[in-house]
């Protein structure tokens, strides 16, 4: 009974197990074939939308290659449009020289046509002349011959007797005009015996040496001379582009050579030169400190000079800048003498000559020594330096007195008083004398001068240095203004200015320098 039972139980499970499998069976079989379904739902979709897109980047893209392809055909009918314009423009411009150049030609011609008839007409001119002046010949012997028969005198004794005869005539007003200026003498005799005075003390007068333009820097062995050319000579480059001073070292024992027309130049470069070999730092930048030290200095000692040469003369109440112009004397020279010298020496003279005149002594001695101070300007003037200095005399205050002596020492304007003809024999007498001055030294300064002053006419130019005599100019130019194309134009622009407005011995070599330079300061 219980195997029947069991038996029966494991038949029921049999076969409700295979019930339960085919039923699940047949709902997974439809559950799947509705995935399918739907997923190629979903499939169908996803390409149609995928067509779609496609089909919208297709229109896109064809859209953009056409504003493209419309793009690039505008460019090159624009392009096109450009070419054909500048071919018509040069086409133009042809046209326009060929009648010019035509209508020049027809000039030319009209010029050689008149040219031609001109010279007929003078050569015509020239045959009638000829003619005319052999015909006035012959009429002239003609009426000499009738003369000689009418007067009985030949043509050689008339000319005898008319000679002696302006002679007898000269000699009776030559005693007329002797008489009177006798008289007029007399009546003058105190204003003509100033004078005479005057024109006297103007003869006398004594030979002077001339100043050169070359300084001797002593040093005490040959070894300091390589420290001061430096090494590939960056050391003497530096110290003549800052002092403008031609520095020459050659094989003179313990001696260097400086250079240069200008005075203070080679005084500035004389003072850095014996400050760097005391202090043993040598090198460019050190070179270019110790030379804006030295050139403080010398304004400085300027001052000074101007200063001590006042008190020296006792001339009181200058102006400062009076004082100062005065000091600058010392660093130039007037024909080969030193213009501080020559002025005291004109002082000194004319406060003599004054006191013996009876006139104003110390207004004699202030006028003799402001009298060449035009002569030192800080910037180039083209007026006189008579007029000038009267100019610079007359702003700070002198005496009208002295100011007219000072405009009129050369005649440039009118002399008012006896002053300026005293201040003017004074001056001649220091200067004039046999010896005293040499144009030729004035005259090969100025040259300098001018050559440095051509140089700083151009644009981006900061300084420039005249060397070797002349000939060579070197130019230092604005970096950030002046590129190396730009320098090598400027120096040939420089070089034909010099050639169209000076004239000079040889020729003048033109080196323009131009340095980058970047400076920062650590903190």
């Amino acid at each position: 009974m219980n195997t029947i039972t069991i038996i029966i139980g494991l038949a029921a499970f049999i076969i409700g197990g295979a019930i339960v499998y085919f039923l699940t069976k047949s709902a997974l079989k439809k559950h799947n074939q509705g995935l399918i379904k739907k997923t190629e739902n979903q499939a169908k979709s996803i390409i149609k939308e995928a067509e779609q897109k496609g089909e919208n980047i297709k229109q896109k893209r064809m859209l953009e290659a056409k504003e493209k392809f419309l793009e690039l055909k505008t460019q090159h009918e624009n392009q096109v449009n450009q070419r054909e314009k500048k071919m018509l423009d040069a086409e133009k411009r042809i046209k326009d020289k060929e009648t010019k150049l035509n209508e020049e030609l027809h000039q030319n011609n009209l010029q050689k046509k008149q040219t031609e008839q001109i010279i007929q007409e003078t050569t015509l001119k020239a045959e009638t002349l000829a003619k005319k002046q052999e015909e006035l010949n012959q009429i002239h012997n003609r009426q000499v011959e009738i003369l000689e028969k009418i007067s009985g005198y030949s043509a050689e004794e008339a000319k005898a007797e008319m000679v002696e005869a302006l002679k007898q005539e000269a000699r009776t007003k030559a005693q007329v005009q002797i008489q009177t200026i006798m008289e007029e003498a007399q009546l003058n005799a105190k204003s003509e015996a100033k004078k005479i005075v005057i024109q006297t003390i103007q003869r006398i007068g004594t030979e002077q040496a001339i100043e050169n333009a070359v300084s001797v820097f002593n040093i005490e062995s040959d070894e300091i001379k390589g420290r001061i050319i430096g090494r590939e000579g960056r050391n003497i480059r530096a110290l003549e582009a800052a002092t403008g001073v031609e520095i020459i070292v050659d094989d003179t024992p313990e001696a260097i050579l400086l250079s240069c027309f200008d005075p203070v130049r080679r005084e500035v470069a004389r003072l850095s030169l014996h400050r760097l070999v005391t202090d043993g730092r040598i090198h460019p930048a050190r070179i270019e400190e110790i030379v804006a030290k030295t050139q403080q200095q010398i304004e400085e000692e300027i001052i000074e000079t101007g200063k001590r040469t006042v008190v020296e003369l006792g001339i009181h109440g200058l102006h400062p800048e009076l004082v100062k112009t005065v000091g600058r004397m010392k660093y130039r020279s007037s024909y080969g003498q030193n213009l501080l010298q020559h002025s005291r020496e004109v002082a000194n003279i004319s406060t003599t000559m004054a006191a013996e005149l009876g006139l104003n002594v110390k207004l004699a001695k202030r006028a003799g020594l402001l009298h060449d101070i035009g002569k030192v300007p800080e910037q180039e003037s083209e007026l006189p330096h008579a007029i000038l200095g009267m100019q610079w005399a007359e702003k700070y205050g002198e005496n009208p007195e002295v100011v007219n002596a000072i405009g009129a020492h050369h005649d440039e304007i009118e002399m008012k008083s006896l002053l300026s003809p005293i201040i003017q024999v004074a001056d001649a007498i220091s200067g004039a004398r046999p010896g005293a001055r040499r144009q030729i030294v004035e005259t090969y300064i100025q040259r300098l001068k001018d050559l440095e002053n051509i140089a700083l006419s151009f644009d981006g130019v900061t300084t420039a240095y005249a060397i070797q005599a002349g000939r060579e100019l070197r130019v230092m130019v604005q970096s950030e203004k002046i590129n190396d194309q730009r320098a090598a134009q400027l120096s040939f622009e420089i070089s034909e200015k010099i050639q169209n407005d000076l004239t000079y011995p040889g020729q003048v070599k033109i080196t323009v320098i131009r340095e980058t330079r970047a400076i920062n300061i650590a903190r």
